[in-house]
């Protein structure tokens, strides 16, 4: 039993071994096949994502974040571009429009007023629009407004130099790149008097997944090999510090320590987003009702405004189809404006609320653990239907766990490759006992048919094998015939050598034998220091060639008896053949038998018949 707890373990353990070098072999050559790699890399991506979506969706469907209530969306949302388009006339609106809700905004002293508009090149016709904009934004410094870069050739337009108020000083301690994924060569600047002003300035690129969903954000963005910030991380990050600072540290473990929240990043430089729920879970308020709500202040028909934006955090967006503002989301309804993705990350980091995914190492981890527990589960389990059972339940709690890891430590933990993992463990494991039961089988058989001193076959196993060989020639009309040998004056080699001597003998006769037979032959151990050969379809001629040619083999070598001492050792041999001799197995048996007497009575080392 202990042997075989041993092999067991043993082969469970070269199963694992086998299992982590496939794996190896498979990254490294996956590492040095670029166009592969990046097909593998995709589909995993794509796939794993998807998991993160499904998630995110059943979180916000039973555990649904609760929305920071201070976070307020000033939408032009359909309703706001039908009555304002014509109230105004025209699209875009008159910058005067904006100036106004600034100025009306910031008398209830919000927190920051963050506009996902970009205001580019003066409007020619109404140059005195602009400067109104241009005074208002310049007034506040809660006010931020947003520019994008891009990659346009330099033929259509020429890059210009940013002032240096907007760069961030970055001390990037990790491993992230942002010139891979976030580098830009152009840029489509907003009014020159926003950028030499006052007014706060970000970022508003956002990069797709490979599936076309936005799942996180970008932090930093480069051009010209300055970073800049994303336009509500920078927000966020002011409102957190209650002061405007331009410096960030990155650290090794790719984390940006801001007050008391800490912000991860993937190796991309990007923000995994926590969501809140659906389109307008955060507070929305249609443009065109504030407008109209001004104007009745206005004109004196009533004295307070319906809206209180003291503390709020207020954006400033399109939320209209029409417009084109909107972005695929992994939750349900699927699609969101994008000034609520804004809402969302400032939310998060409100909340220090962020998915934070697990690196390289702890990926490995979990991909190691499942394999060796699954294949623990297979080598172990006594039934496959078991095994079978017990993995799916396995498989079932991995995915709830999965769940509960991101809702209750918003920790995003791999589900495509450990369920992979799962699958192939399992088969490789039903493979690997199977390959053991196999081994097993042989051992056993082995232990029932091969004696263990000389590896030949036994007694019994002789027996069984010359009854069923004299069948088959019985049927087919065939001969088969019998060769007995001893080993002359054995005694004495027990006696002068000891019996290990003895032993060495019998071996080394043994593997003579063995060596001068044909592959067709059967060479048993008859009991004692007595062999035999049986020798399907064979002539008594070529039985009697063949007992020669064994007996001079024998004759002819020496046999080394201890390190140290040598002897000759000789045989007596005889030889029966159906149906000329006997036509059964014991009659066979005991004409050879006499054969051999007569071998021995005649001077030994030699080939007797009867």
């Amino acid at each position: 039993m202990k042997n075989l707890a041993k092999t067991k373990w043993f082969t469970f353990g070269t199963y694992l071994l086998l299992v982590l070098a496939t794996l190896l072999i498979g990254f490294v050559f996956l590492k040095s096949n670029t166009t592969l790699k990046n097909v593998f890399v995709s589909f995993f991506e794509v796939a794993e994502n998807r998991t993160f979506d499904y998630r995110q969706s059943i979180k916000t469907i039973h555990k649904r974040p609760v929305p920071n209530e201070n976070i307020v969306i000033l939408a032009i949302d359909d309703a706001s571009l039908e009555s304002l388009w014509d109230k105004y006339g025209e699209w875009p609106l008159p910058r005067s429009v904006y100036a106004d809700l600034i100025e009306f905004i910031e008398a209830d002293k919000p927190q920051a007023i963050i506009f996902d508009l970009m205001f580019i090149k003066s409007m020619k016709n109404n140059t005195e629009s602009d400067k109104s904009l241009i005074e208002s934004m310049n007034k506040y410094e809660n006010v931020y407004t947003s520019m994008n870069f891009d990659n346009q050739p330099f033929d259509v337009r020429k890059p210009i130099d940013l002032p240096s108020r907007l760069k961030m000083n970055v001390d990037n301690k990790s491993n992230i790149n942002f010139n891979m994924r976030y580098g830009f060569t152009n840029c489509r600047a907003i009014l020159q008097e926003l950028l030499d002003g006052k007014v706060n300035v970000g970022i508003i690129n956002i990069l797709r997944n490979n599936d076309g969903i936005i799942r996180q954000v970008p932090s930093f963005m480069m051009y010209k090999n300055d970073l800049y910030p994303y336009l509500t991380f920078k927000a966020g990050a002011d409102i957190l510090r209650k002061s405007k600072d331009n410096n960030f540290v990155i650290n090794k473990d790719r984390t940006i320590q801001i007050a008391n929240t800490k912000v991860p990043l993937t190796k991309n430089g990007d923000i995994i987003l926590n969501w809140y729920g659906p389109h307008e879970t955060h507070t929305n308020i249609p443009m065109y009702k504030l407008i109209n709500d001004m104007e009745k202040m206005k004109s004196g028909v009533k004295e307070t405004s319906s809206f209180d934006f003291k503390d709020k955090f207020v954006f400033v967006g399109t939320t209209a189809m029409s417009l084109h503002d909107t972005k695929s989301v992994p939750i349900q309804e699927g699609v969101y404006p994008g000034v609520e993705v804004h809402a969302t990350l400032l939310n998060n980091m409100l909340d220090n609320n962020f998915i934070n995914k697990t690196n390289l190492k702890i990926n490995v981890l979990i991909l190691v653990s499942v394999i060796a527990l699954v294949g623990g589960i297979v080598m172990l389990s006594s039934s496959t239907v078991f095994a079978f059972l017990s993995t799916a339940l396995f498989t079932i709690a991995y995915l709830f766990i999965s769940y509960y890891i991101m809702e209750l430590f918003n920790l995003w933990i791999p589900v495509v490759l450990p369920m992979l993992a799962i699958i192939a463990a399992f088969t490789l494991s039903i493979l690997a006992k199977y390959l053991m039961k196999s081994k097993d089988f042989e051992y056993q058989y082995k232990l029932a048919t091969i004696d263990g001193l000389t590896e030949l076959y036994n007694h019994r196993y002789f027996q069984d094998t010359l009854k069923q060989q004299m069948d088959i020639a019985r049927r087919y009309n065939q001969s088969v015939s019998l060769i007995i040998c001893d080993i002359d004056f054995f005694k004495k080699f027990n006696d002068t050598y000891g019996h290990q001597a003895g032993d060495a003998v019998l071996r080394q006769v043994a593997q003579t034998l063995k060596k001068n037979s044909r592959t067709t032959d059967f060479v048993c151990r008859y009991g004692g220091e007595e062999m035999s050969i049986i020798l399907p379809n064979t002539s008594a001629e070529e039985a009697l060639m063949l007992a020669n040619r064994v007996c001079n083999a024998v004759a002819e070598k020496p046999f080394r008896l201890t390190p140290v001492d040598s002897a000759p050792v000789t045989i007596s041999v005889g030889v029966s053949t159906f149906p000329d001799n006997a036509q059964t197995p014991q009659d066979l048996i005991e004409w050879a038998d006499k054969g051999l007497y007569y071998a021995k009575e005649h001077g030994r080392n030699q080939v007797g018949r009867y």
